[in-house]
């Protein structure tokens, strides 16, 4: 009973934020032509497109990562790692390599400080691979998740919905497979998510 009051009232906070601004589309978000598929048939998908390397994306990681955290049971989170350029793609073959094993958690925070925070030149699968053996992740097993087929799957999907999308920069949330936001057209970090709020509730 509790659980459930407490959850009712977080989300009329979220449905009073989200209500209290109004935000025009082709000034504050983007509405796709046409929409790209969603992760799940149920629930308002809000997916982060995000790239390791990124400094705005290492900026904009603790706060998605704070609305996640306080998000409605109707909305789904799910990251998505972006290969724009051919020195991309080895960081987002190692998120669904680290995903497949399980052990994206033991390492996603890890990624982003050296890659964003430090500037280290993971940019290979090997040099990765030694990089998460570091922190208790199988080095010989990563690579062959890394060279694997289902990853391969996992990166034209994700590839195709980002051009899909038409998304050229991160980071860039895009909200029911229909909106996409980013800090230029919002204003800010802070303002994507008043954005993301505002259209989840228009997708209610």
């Amino acid at each position: 009973m509790i659980r459930t009051l407490a959850l009712s009232l977080l989300t009329l906070v979220f449905m009073a934020q989200a209500n209290a601004q109004s935000y025009e589309e082709g000034r504050h978000y983007v509405a796709l032509d046409v929409p790209v598929r969603t992760a799940s048939d149920t629930g308002i998908e809000v997916a982060e497109v995000f790239w390791y390397g990124c400094p705005h994306c290492y900026e904009f990681k603790p706060l998605i990562e704070n609305w996640a955290e306080n998000k409605p049971d109707d909305v789904n989170y799910v990251k998505i790692p972006a290969a724009l350029g051919k020195s991309w793609e080895p960081h987002a073959r190692a998120f669904y390599a680290l995903e497949a094993m399980g052990e994206l958690d033991k390492v996603h925070d890890a990624l982003f400080e050296a890659l964003a925070g430090e500037r280290r030149p993971l940019n290979s699968g090997e040099a990765l691979a030694d990089f998460v053996a570091q922190y208790d992740v199988d080095g010989e097993a990563f690579l062959k998740n890394y060279n694997s087929f289902g990853v391969n799957a996992r990166m034209q999907q994700a590839q195709s919905k980002i051009r899909g999308a038409r998304v050229t920069g991160t980071p860039t949330v895009l909200v029911a497979g229909k909106y996409r936001v980013t800090a230029s057209m919002a204003g800010s970090h802070e303002a994507v998510l008043d954005v993301v709020n505002y259209l989840v509730e228009q997708e209610r």
